[in-house]
């Protein structure tokens, strides 16, 4: 059983909610936020990465940058470009990316369901992470980006989903990387607030530091609430749940910055003891149990040694597990990617030009390009409590912030 709440979502006036909407503030550093926002005084950046407004080199974690946050997000409010709906509301939200389309529900989810693992997870969060986003929300007593839930397809919340498409949407625009943005509201919810009641677990596809934050913003509004009963809208998250078979998951490359003190060929010698390796490799393999590798100008490509299987085990059977194990550790001495500097990560949205690109211009050494982890690899993974290595997964396209916020 999952449980949903129709909420009274914050939301830009439908005349400027494309200079609202913003991407997601984990996805862009200071820099880039700071230019993507330059000429928009408009938009989110201003409230999810509000150092872009203070002086260079602020410390992103420094009192004046949330107190710079709570005051551009009361300015929306004030000037209406952000206003309240009068009544709990749930939200459909498609997504459209080239030929790829995924809808979405967009409500308050449980964070006692979330406490408990009925929502489950895939990774670990980082404290520091953590510990900003809680502090974020807390500021403004809200929530202002979704987190990225996915579940098995329902036949009952797609029909549902699929009527409420058909009426006049709340907003649909096209943000400049390309991606249509489509919003409709749901003023009658209690029939897909009954159907999710058949979806036996939510998974967390993106957005693990976003729930986290709001069990601990929960935890400590209701530690200062006498009264607390559970209704608060603290005790819910906003986040938007994707039927599995809808997502798009793209690689995750890795891209090393050295060869741990080997020369190139004795680093292929040692590559080729735990790979069969072809000279002719391509850019991108094109299935699980393929790794490609650029070096010195060339691609090769990888497999496992005739009689050598993937371990039996959802986690460490991944592709990005398999390469970890017998590659960054053993030879190139990467024993954790979450705080080893020499390794770096590029999404599959930037393609394999990028790691051609590193590479050539002598920013690093040797690039491997993943086939995509698959959302039933996700699924297995979190059904078992098992934890995927970092950077696992890429998922396109991403939610915008602020198109939609939960006040708590």
């Amino acid at each position: 059983m999952s449980v949903i709440r129709p909420f009274c979502a914050v939301r830009p006036i439908a005349e400027r909610a494309h200079k609202v909407a913003s991407v997601p503030y984990d996805v862009v550093n200071t820099e880039e936020a700071r230019a993507i926002a330059a000429h928009n005084p408009l938009s989110f950046l201003h409230v999810s990465r509000p150092e872009i407004d203070l002086a260079d080199r602020t410390d992103i974690y420094s009192d004046e940058v949330y107190a710079r946050a709570k005051q551009n997000y009361q300015q929306l409010i004030d000037e209406g470009t952000l206003i309240t709906e009068d009544a709990p509301t749930l939200y459909v939200y498609r997504q459209v990316m080239g030929n790829h389309s995924q809808v979405g529900v967009v409500a308050a989810y449980s964070v006692d369901e979330y406490d408990n693992d009925l929502i489950k997870k895939h990774e670990k969060t980082r404290k520091d992470k953590e510990d900003d986003r809680t502090r974020h929300i807390l500021t403004l007593r809200a929530q202002t980006g979704p987190v990225f839930l996915t579940y098995r397809s329902q036949d009952e919340i797609n029909e549902l989903v699929a009527a409420f498409m058909e009426g006049e949407p709340l907003y649909d625009i096209t943000a400049d990387d390309g991606i249509r943005h489509t919003v409709w509201a749901v003023r009658s919810p209690d029939a897909l607030v009954e159907a999710f009641t058949a979806v036996p677990s939510l998974y967390i596809a993106d957005g693990h530091h976003r729930a986290a934050s709001a069990s601990r913003s929960r935890a400590a509004l209701r530690e200062e609430n006498g009264k607390h009963d559970g209704s608060e809208e603290y005790n819910f998250f906003l986040a938007v749940a994707f039927p599995d078979n809808q997502l798009k998951i793209l690689p995750y490359n890795r891209v090393v910055k050295d060869l741990n003190g080997l020369w190139a060929q004795e680093f292929l010698d040692e590559v080729k003891k735990a790979f069969d390796v072809s000279e002719d490799g391509i850019p991108s393999p094109d299935t699980s149990g393929k790794w490609s590798m650029y070096l010195n100008g060339k691609w090769y490509g990888l497999t496992l040694p005739d009689g050598v299987e993937k371990p039996n085990d959802a986690v460490a059977g991944l592709d990005v597990s398999v390469l970890q194990d017998r590659v960054l550790d053993p030879i190139l001495g990467i024993k954790d990617v979450r705080t080893d500097k020499r390794i770096d990560f590029v999404g599959g949205i930037r393609g394999t030009d990028e790691l051609e690109k590193l590479i050539d211009s002598g920013k690093a050494a040797v690039a491997f390009s993943m086939f995509p982890t698959t959302v039933d690899d996700l699924i297995s993974v979190s059904d078992t409590g098992g934890i995927m290595p970092p950077k696992s997964t890429w998922f396109e396209p991403k939610l915008r912030d602020a198109l939609l916020i939960h006040a708590i």
